[in-house]
């Protein structure tokens, strides 16, 4: 029977036995990955490079796309197992060519986790004209996973891991201006549409692709200070987001629920892990996921986007419309479109 989580209808906690201090070591403590093969997007750093190293530590395979090879190679040194093929995520030239080989290897694709990622830039645009979070954290994401699905469900039983982000909470999918091509940029709300559209694809992804044996998760991974994704952040965006008071002075409370939800890499990448691994979401899928654990959901009790902003340690569980049924599915047509790459399934 055809499941969805359209509208949260299986989102809920499960009783995983994991928490927010669980590790990538914890979680994948007696899975065997032996003769799998795994593509983990923006695998050689930050949280990527410790999902790698956990998906390799019990015999995975894992490819990884890059731009720059030279330094990829460098980054994976000591790590067997791991294959580099070029790839820019916005560039869809580069996607269908990545793609392609991999398919002429013939091998069945059994993990596709979509990890990499930009947050919090300057406004810049793709080849296409594309606002720049958009197209690398969502729309290149979508094509490479249309490009490969022959080889996903060849695997017979395969999981795409789109890693999303709790600042989702700051916009849904603005379906009028997706690129920002009238309205003010805002690159706080511009990252939370791509991080929504990572949850919105793999709610639709999950509905479509489970007959034909792949399930689809998105997660928070969690905050950690070990990576460098918010390089971007000016003086005024501190100020923004409420860790910094208008007069430059630290704003004491937020710096002290930052470090109670502080993460190290090992376990910012847990979630990631256990959803691309755990027997515990074998029926389950098209969940948000967070801290090892499928998120709460619970819309009488969401506030409002304008939270967020007030929130410096993030804002927990699922966003209600990050799991509606009519956005989930425009989307996917409109990603079709952005991309020009048809993903029938």
């Amino acid at each position: 029977m055809e499941q969805t989580n359209y509208k949260g209808a299986f989102q809920k906690p499960i009783g995983s036995g994991f928490n927010a201090k669980s590790t990538t070591t914890d979680v994948i403590k007696g899975i065997d990955l032996t003769g799998k093969i795994a593509i983990v997007t923006g695998g050689d750093g930050g949280y990527g490079l410790e999902i790698t190293k956990a998906l390799t530590s019990v015999g995975a395979t894992v490819i990884i796309p890059a731009r720059n090879i030279e330094k990829t190679m460098e980054n994976l040194k000591g790590i067997s197992n791991v294959e580099v093929e070029a790839l820019n995520l916005t560039e869809p030239t580069s996607i269908d060519a990545f793609a392609a080989k991999f398919l002429d290897s013939g091998r069945p694709l059994h993990l596709l986790i979509n990890n990499a990622g930009i947050m919090w830039t300057p406004l810049h645009r793709d080849q296409n004209g594309n606002e720049g979070q958009f197209s690398t954290n969502h729309l290149g994401h979508f094509q490479l996973t249309a490009k490969l699905w022959d080889a996903l469900k060849k695997a017979k039983g395969a999981r795409v891991v789109n890693v999303s982000s709790s600042s989702h909470h700051f916009s849904p999918i603005l379906f009028d201006d997706i690129n920002y091509n009238t309205k003010e940029y805002d690159k706080f709300k511009a990252y939370g549409q791509s991080k929504t559209a990572n949850v919105l694809f793999a709610l639709e992804l999950d509905k479509r692709g489970q007959q034909f044996g792949v399930r689809a998760y998105s997660l928070n991974p969690g905050l950690s200070l070990e990576t460098n994704l918010g390089k971007h952040l000016t003086f005024e965006d501190f100020i923004t987001l409420g860790i910094l008071h208008p007069d430059g002075t630290p704003n004491t409370e937020a710096e002290e629920a930052m470090k109670k939800i502080q993460k190290t890499k090992e376990q910012g990448a847990a979630t990631t892990v256990w959803a691309a691994t755990s027997p515990q979401l074998q029926n389950i899928g098209g969940v948000y996921l967070e801290n090892v654990e499928i998120a709460q959901y619970d819309e009488a009790n969401y506030d409002s986007i304008a939270a967020a902003y007030k929130s410096p340690a993030g804002f927990a569980g699922i966003a209600p419309f990050a799991l509606d049924t009519e956005s989930a599915q425009k989307l996917w047509t409109i990603s079709e479109k952005m991309t020009q790459t048809r993903f029938d399934i």
